[in-house]
């Protein structure tokens, strides 16, 4: 009866030992899960307060790339406007006054000179207006996207066409009118430069909670893997970023170029 006695105390010793050891176990298993569980919420925390601080430094330095521009194209917009428009003026006007003292038979050949001097004088001055913020956002959006299409309609373009689909829904911060009218602004410049095209359309569809614009022309179009690098999409890129808009270049050779921008309102 002793041996069985001791034998059961051992027994239930040992027991008492092992649920001692399992909620020991219990325990510090736990506290390694909550360590570990707080180690990473601690770990993210830091890993997405250094992006936003990156993105934060990203978005700082394209603000003032994109200040830095426009400033630039300001100053080159008072320029043609000031000076190179003053020049052709006074050329003009000198031409205007030679022809005065000249023979019947002689004024007919001024008369291309002087329609050119007059056609490249109000080119200098559209162009001045479509780089100055000031005077794009007192003409209006739109309307300096037909005036920039209407002047490269002149320049080479056989078609340069705005189309508007949906109510217009004005612009919380109008900054990003001029935003959006540069990226259009580099769209159609690279148009020019590179795509020998002949055609060029924009569409503004202004939705419930979006703008989406598609600008395309119907060029030569190009390889998206050597494009990747240009400068020309990533000042692009960086100015959508800024305004929070998803902006998406699309080409092959011999397909023309695509550009699509999604901006929420």
């Amino acid at each position: 009866m002793v041996q069985t006695g001791e034998r059961l105390a051992s027994t239930a010793s040992e027991r008492y030992l092992l649920v001692y050891m399992i909620a020991v176990l219990v325990i510090v298993t736990t506290l390694v899960i909550i360590f570990f569980v707080v180690f990473l919420k601690r770990k993210n925390k830091l890993l997405l307060d250094q992006i936003k601080r990156q993105q934060a430094f990203e978005a700082e330095i394209a603000q003032a790339q994109t200040e830095t521009q426009e400033q630039t194209l300001k100053n080159i917009g008072w320029e043609l406007h000031d000076n190179v428009g003053q020049l052709l003026s006074f050329a003009s006007m000198q031409l205007s006054i030679l022809k005065m003292q000249v023979s019947d038979d002689v004024k007919e050949k001024f008369k291309d000179t002087s329609d050119a001097l007059k056609e490249s004088l109000a080119e200098v001055r559209m162009l001045s207006k479509t780089l100055n913020n000031e005077v794009v956002l007192n003409i209006g959006f739109e309307k300096s996207i037909t005036n920039e299409l209407n002047r490269l309609k002149k320049m080479k373009f056989t078609s340069a066409e705005l189309k508007i689909i949906g109510d217009k829904v004005n612009f919380n911060d109008r900054k990003h009118e001029i935003i959006i009218f540069r990226i259009l602004q580099e769209f159609l410049s690279n148009s020019v430069k590179y795509s020998q095209a002949k055609n060029l359309n924009i569409i503004l569809n202004y939705q419930t909670n979006n703008l989406i614009i598609t600008a395309t022309d119907d060029g030569k179009g190009f390889d998206m893997e050597e494009v990747e690098k240009g400068s020309g999409l990533i000042n692009m890129k960086s100015r959508a970023t800024l305004i929070n808009a998803t902006l998406e270049l699309r080409s092959k050779p011999n397909e023309g170029v695509k550009l699509e921008l999604n901006y929420p309102l």
